[in-house]
C-alpha cells in the first residue's frame, strides 16, 4: 500500500507541476507551437536523467524515493502522448514544418539534455 500511495502522491505533483509550467510557457508563448508540452518534455527528460543517475550511479536514492520521483512525479509530468497527439495536430492542420520541428527538438534536444542530466548526475 506505501508503494500506491507513494505513485499516488508523485503523480499528483507531477500532473499538477506539468499542468502549471504548460499553461504558464503557453500564456506567454502562444499556442501556434506546442511549446508548453515540449519544455515539459525536454525538462523532464533531464529530471529523468538526474534522478537515474543518482539513483542507479551513485545509490543515493531508496526504491522509495526512486518509485515516489521517477515513476510517480516523473511519469505524470511528462506526457508524451500529449506530444504525439499535438503533433499529429500540426500535421492534420498543414503545418508539417513545424510538426517536424517539434518532432526533432523533442527528441534530438531531449536525449542531449538527459545525457546533460547524466553527466551532472555522475558529478554531484
Amino acid at each position: 500500500m506505501t508503494k500506491v500511495l507513494l505513485l499516488c502522491v508523485g503523480g499528483a505533483f507531477g500532473t499538477v507541476s506539468r499542468y502549471l509550467l504548460s499553461t504558464l510557457v503557453y500564456r506567454s508563448a502562444g499556442s501556434e507551437f506546442p511549446y508548453g508540452t515540449m519544455l515539459v518534455n525536454l525538462l523532464g527528460c533531464f529530471i529523468v536523467g538526474v534522478l537515474a543517475t543518482l539513483s542507479e550511479s551513485k545509490y543515493l536514492l531508496t526504491p522509495n524515493l526512486k518509485l515516489l520521483l521517477i515513476i510517480g512525479f516523473c511519469g505524470a509530468f511528462t506526457t508524451f502522448s500529449a506530444f504525439i497527439l499535438e503533433t499529429a495536430n500540426l500535421m492534420k492542420d498543414g503545418e508539417t514544418t513545424r510538426a517536424f520541428l517539434n518532432v526533432f527538438l523533442s527528441l534530438i534536444v531531449g536525449f542531449l539534455v538527459l545525457r546533460l542530466g547524466v553527466f551532472i548526475g555522475e558529478n554531484l
